[in-house]
């Protein structure tokens, strides 16, 4: 199928589009990015202009000519379905679970308690403090982590990359979040395995030119 059409509404430090920007890397597919930024006059993602593209407002939303994607775990598998060269699911039945697995450790569990609007929650309507706020984040992605880590060390799936060696669904996920949890200064020494696959992944150039900082939108330091 044509990838001709692909656009990507996305912010450059949201963990969620960082992954559907790997995923896309991985399967060499060019596409089209349409900034949404998250923070400036209150967030562009409550506008009424993206309100119709996404009724969440949330991003990422993927484009692929007149169909709209939402939701970044569904998109990868919708690219994988749509273009199965490199697979983000292994073969296997009893693998694709693991790698799901994984995956929504951090999806669904680890990031939903760290995502901006959370944050934002707290600050507007009880009045967090930062570092309370900052703490909070911490903790979760720590015990994450800490069962993450479990999951992944010296088992006889887990190779170069979280299952086996090549990058999967999980690995998309995990990169963007090890990012988060450094912006908030969490302590990673703890997980060497998730450190390990992390650094196995941004070698690639896939990887790579996800990363928030190369991004068209991403402030200029």
């Amino acid at each position: 199928m044509a990838a001709e059409h692909l656009r990507l509404y996305s912010y450059w430090r949201s963990s969620a589009a960082y992954r559907v920007r790997i995923g896309l890397n991985l399967k060499s597919l060019p596409y089209e990015t349409v900034p949404v930024h998250l923070i400036r006059d209150g967030g562009e993602q409550h506008s009424a202009a993206f309100k119709d593209v996404n009724p969440q407002e949330l991003v990422p939303v993927l484009q692929h000519g007149d169909r709209v994607m939402r939701q970044s775990v569904a998109i990868l598998e919708y690219l994988d379905e749509t273009w199965p060269e490199p697979p983000l699911l292994p073969a296997a039945a009893r693998d694709r679970q693991r790698v799901r697995a994984l995956a929504q450790v951090i999806a669904c569990d680890i990031h939903p308690l760290n995502n901006l609007r959370v944050l934002q929650h707290f600050d507007r309507n009880w009045h967090v403090p930062q570092p309370e706020r900052d703490a909070w984040v911490q903790h979760w992605v720590q015990e994450g982590f800490a069962a993450l880590e479990a999951m992944l060390a010296d088992h006889p799936s887990t190779g170069t990359f979280c299952e086996g060696n090549s990058p999967t669904l999980a690995d998309c996920c995990l990169v963007p979040q090890v990012y988060n949890a450094r912006r908030f200064a969490v302590d990673l020494s703890a997980y060497p395995t998730i450190m390990r696959i992390e650094k196995a992944c941004l070698a690639l150039p896939a990887f790579d030119a996800a990363r928030p900082e190369k991004q068209p939108d991403a402030p200029v330091t």
